[in-house]
């Protein structure tokens, strides 16, 4: 996300808080946000999909997605 983009969301949250937002300045700011959420995914998945545990014997292991259990 570019940086313009991300002080448009700060911009926008500010004018919330004081005067509020139009319709149109809702819905740009909603869009925003799910671009900036989209891409923080990402890129916290790219960050996990290349962490490694140690195991007991020495070797890496990548991380494994824990199964819900259903109760």
């Amino acid at each position: 996300m570019e940086k313009e983009q991300i002080e448009r969301i700060n911009e926008l949250a500010r004018k919330k808080k004081t005067v509020g937002l139009t319709a149109e300045e809702i819905e740009e700011q909603a869009a925003l946000r799910a671009q900036y959420l989209r891409e923080f995914r990402a890129n916290m998945e790219a960050t996990l999909q290349a962490v490694r545990v140690e195991q007991a014997d020495g070797t890496y292991k990548p991380l494994e997605k824990k199964v819900k259990k259903l109760n």
